[in-house]
């Protein structure tokens, strides 16, 4: 059995005194879909933004397809040690945020094209064919030479989707995807996600949107202040929650 995408054990982040993360676990294996759940502040953003790279963690081990992290220091003062390792785990876990991040001045292809462009240095030719397809598979093909401005928000997130698959990373990390959109223009991104799920991409998706959870994940983490309070299928995990906390987040969402 091939080693998980994403592995993370004992992982300990803090901001100062305020200590986010606590000793988590979490794995995402080739083809699942992984839900982080959990109120405002429980860690879960955090905790994507650690798998990636862009926060370091205090303690607690990080492993890329079964190749760990290699670190430098300890605790406050612990960093990656091995910067070539980090570009390469970066461009392998292409992440999605929740507020788009486009580049304003760039058309919406440019914005698809960029990465493979400058980091990877594929030829133009070839990233133009593979932009312009993966626009038109998210339902924007005819938006290529538009600004970002020009778009609503669901369109820029399905760019921003789209941006990311053009680097063919191994797994997606999406943090509150749909959270900043109408429910109508919401609706049109998660139709994006559940057809990457088809597929049998590996994610692991930050989300609020608790229908999107237990349509599509494998497996569900229900975060409470910085530690998993409970984990398992979304069919257990919603049908019939053992804690308390989860009880009560659950009927906090459904009102």
């Amino acid at each position: 059995m091939s080693a998980p995408v994403i592995e993370i054990r004992d992982l300990h982040k803090s901001f100062g005194a305020l200590e986010v993360l606590k000793g988590v676990d979490l794995a995402a294996p080739r083809g699942h879909v992984v839900a982080l759940i959990g109120s405002s502040g429980s860690g879960k953003s955090t905790l994507l933004r650690c798998c990636n790279l862009l926060e370091d963690s205090q303690q607690g081990e990080i492993r890329f397809e079964g190749e760990a992290v290699r670190w430098r220091g300890e605790g406050a003062g612990r960093h990656p040690a091995d910067r070539a390792q980090v570009i390469r785990i970066r461009t392998n876990l292409a992440m999605v945020f929740q507020s788009f991040n486009l580049w304003s001045h760039m058309s919406v292809l440019q914005n698809v094209m960029e990465a493979p462009l400058t980091v990877l240095r594929q030829p133009r030719a070839e990233v133009e064919a593979r932009a312009r397809a993966l626009l038109a598979k998210v339902g924007i093909a005819e938006k290529a030479d538009a600004w970002p401005a020009m778009l609503s928000g669901g369109q820029q997130q399905r760019a921003a989707i789209a941006r990311a698959l053009c680097m063919e990373p191994k797994a997606l990390l999406f943090d509150e995807p749909t959270s900043a959109l109408d429910p109508e223009l919401e609706q049109e991104v998660v139709r994006v996600i559940r057809a990457l799920a088809e597929e049998g991409r590996t994610m692991i998706i930050v989300t609020h949107d608790m229908k999107l959870a237990a349509d599509l994940a494998d497996h569900v983490v229900f975060l409470h202040q910085g530690r998993i309070e409970e984990e398992g299928p979304p069919a257990t995990l919603f049908g019939s929650p053992r804690s308390e906390r989860l009880r009560q987040f659950l009927s906090a969402t459904a009102g």
